[in-house]
Formats: C-alpha cells, sequence, structure tokens
C-alpha cells in the first residue's frame, strides 16, 4: 500500500492490506530491472534488520529513544532471504547493505548472513554499525559471510563521542573498527556527521587518523532526518565547509576512479606545504564526501531501500512507502513481489528538493521516520 507521510501516525504491526491500492505500474516492454521514469537503475540494495539501537545520536534519535517496532512487525530471518533473492534473481541487485537501526542488536544477525551468502556466493554483502560490540563479533561476521562494515564515528574524542551519542561508548566502537580491519572486513569505512561548534573542528584530526590506520572516511552533511525535528540548513555544516576545514593541513584533489553512482565524492590527499597552496609527498590515501543537502546526487542515484519491517522506500527523503511484506505474507508469489517492487521503484521522485529551498529549508517538509527507523 502506498502512504502518504505527514504528521506523525502510527505504523501498522502486521504489514498493509495487501488488497489495498497499488502505485501506478509500469508501462509495458521496459527492462526486468528496478527502472524508474527518468531512466536511473537501482542497483544498490539497503535493507534495515531493526529499527533498534544501542545509541541516541543526537542527529537521528531523541534521547529518551523511540517507540521501537513489535518483533512480529519485523521482517523475519527467511522473508529477508526470500525478499533479497527477489532482487538479486529476478531485479538485477547487484550489492546489498544490511542497515538498521543497528543490526548488530539482531540475536539472528549471523544466520541472516550466512543464509545470504549461501544463496548469494558472489554477491557484496556490507554492513552499516555503530560498532558497538562489534570486537567480539568481527572475525564471526567475516566468516559467516559478510564482506565489508562501514562504520559511524563521529569523533575521537570521549567527552564529545559522549555528547553526539549520550552513550560513553567511544573506546568500543575503536575496539569494533580495529576487530573489523583485523578480521579482514575492508575496505573498513567510517561515517561522520559533522555538527557546527560540537565536533566541526575534529576534522583534520579525523582525517589524520584515518588515513594513518589504512580506513577510508567519509563526512556525510547532516540530512534533515533526526526524529526531534530540528535540523535547519543553518547550522549543517556543508561539503564547501568540510573541504575548507581539510584544507588547513591537506590539498584534495578528484579521485580519478569513476564515481559510479556512489554517494560520497572521493577526494585523493595530499600533505600540504605549510603556508602554501602546494602540495607535498605521495598520495596519503582518500577522503570522500557525501553531500546530500547541498550537492545532491540525485540524477546518478541507484539505491533502493527496504525498511525493518518490509516498507519499499524509493528515496531516502520519500513522503511515500510501498508495503512489501504485508503481500508476501499473504501469499503472494515471487513474480508478485518482484512486481510490486518495480512499480514502488518506478515512482521515485526526480529528486528531494532541497536544493530550491531557502536558507533554513522552511519549505521542505521533512520525512516522518528518522534514519534509524527508515535504514541508511
Amino acid at each position: 500500500m502506498t502512504v502518504q507521510l505527514g504528521m506523525p501516525q502510527p505504523r501498522a504491526e502486521g504489514g498493509s492490506d495487501p488488497q489495498a491500492p497499488q502505485p501506478a505500474g509500469r508501462p509495458a516492454g521496459l527492462p526486468a530491472g528496478l527502472v524508474d521514469r527518468y531512466g536511473r537503475v537501482a542497483t544498490d540494495m539497503r535493507l534495515s534488520l531493526t529499527d533498534k539501537c544501542n545509541l541516541r545520536c543526537s542527529y537521528c534519535m531523541p534521547a529518551e529513544g523511540l517507540e521501537w517496532l513489535s518483533k512480529a512487525a519485523v521482517m523475519s530471518a527467511e522473508e529477508v532471504v526470500r525478499i533479497v533473492r527477489i532482487g538479486v534473481d529476478s531485479l538485477g541487485v547487484r550489492e546489498l547493505r544490511l542497515t538498521g537501526g543497528e543490526p548488530l542488536v539482531r540475536a539472528d544477525l549471523l544466520d541472516i548472513i550466512s543464509s545470504l551468502r549461501h544463496a548469494h556466493p558472489d554477491l557484496p554483502i556490507s554492513m552499516t554499525t555503530n560498532a558497538v560490540g562489534l570486537e567480539k563479533k568481527a572475525q564471526a561476521l567475516k566468516d559467516a559471510g559478510l564482506t565489508r562494515i562501514n562504520v559511524s564515528l563521529d569523533s575521537l574524542h570521549e567527552e564529545t563521542f559522549t555528547q553526539l551519542t549520550r552513550r560513553p561508548f567511544l573506546n568500543k566502537v575503536l575496539a569494533g573498527v580495529d576487530a573489523a580491519w583485523a578480521a579482514g572486513l575492508g575496505p573498513v569505512k567510517l561515517n561522520a556527521v559533522l555538527m557546527r561548534g560540537i565536533n566541526d573542528a575534529e576534522a583534520p584530526s579525523l582525517l589524520a587518523w584515518a588515513l594513518g590506520r589504512g580506513y577510508e572516511l567519509r563526512f556525510i552533511e547532516q540530512m534533515p532526518l533526526d526524529a526531534d525535528h530540528g535540523w535547519t540548513r543553518r547550522n549543517m555544516i556543508t561539503a564547501a565547509e568540510i573541504r575548507d576545514l581539510l584544507s588547513v593541513d591537506y590539498v584534495l584533489s578528484t579521485d580519478p576512479r569513476e564515481r559510479d553512482g556512489a554517494p560520497a565524492e572521493r577526494f585523493e590527499v595530499r600533505a600540504r606545504v605549510p603556508g602554501t597552496d602546494t602540495a607535498e609527498g605521495p598520495v596519503l590515501g582518500t577522503v570522500g564526501i557525501i553531500a546530500s543537502v547541498t550537492e545532491p546526487f540525485c540524477a546518478d542515484c541507484r539505491r533502493t531501500r527496504i525498511t525493518a519491517e518490509g516498507k519499499i522506500m524509493s528515496c531516502l527523503f520519500s513522503h511515500e512507502e510501498t508495503d512489501l511484506l504485508g503481500l508476501l505474507r499473504s501469499g503472494a508469489t515471487d513474480e508478485q513481489l518482484a512486481e510490486r517492487w518495480q512499480d514502488a521503484m518506478w515512482a521515485k521522485p526526480k529528486a528531494h528538493g532541497m536544493d530550491h529551498v531557502g536558507l533554513d529549508a522552511p519549505d521542505f517538509v521533512q520525512p516522518d521516520r528518522s534514519m534509524s527507523a527508515i535504514g541508511g
């Protein structure tokens, strides 16, 4: 069912009515994949395993947390495996990212990954995590078939980390990152959100730390996906500001590799000769900047998202969702599920629209769901 999202409203726990009106179907004769009206083809699947999280990051979740979904409302391991199979075998999905909430809190995570790997021996399977608890699970995740890890890490200072996440777990996160590297879950990618007046001054030191350990750091513009709805464009650290912050110590040059639909614009990093605009020495590594708000990449978006309760979101900022799990639980065939998925992606908007609003985005209507309830 397609749901118009506006003011917060409760989400049905048993899935939507599979007999309810569906989105307008695609014209006949189109390719079999997840094609939209603007010629984009979604091949990168982001699938959320849970809405639960053991951190309370200020740009994502309120301090008191959210009302979690019941176990019955969330996709089972078998349902996850079936949906992924349809995406890969019938709809051209070529890459899978498991997300949350925090996927490590799911008790059957290893079973899910093992089943996915058995069904798809060559599929790249990555996972986004806050790394709390990863130290003890990294090797098992690798053995189960996980390809690599993305870790959220916004600060290397314990006090600042605790302020941002509302939990004193920095040492656990750092231990988890190192364990992932040791287990072979590389390249280990780190995601950092800079908050004005809190951790923005850390940008160069975060990059230096990542480069020194061989990790790939990506800075992400803060997006209007916080549950408190306190985001403003004025307070966001923009991609241009991030480049300026890094340029104090480094010279950035465009990475010659094709971006190939990736959300991050990559830069090669060299040391800056103090007091000059000149670089010295070899390339130290790369850094990425995901400028979803100020330099959007909607025209080459290749992502399709499934929430923990089996709703299709064609865009991270979508105000419409299409129920896949309710149809699955009603006894639908793989062909019927694939068709609904195709119809949902055909209706994908051209762009999220934030590039057309003012400094404080008064005309932008924030999605009802926070990032933790969507799955990035």
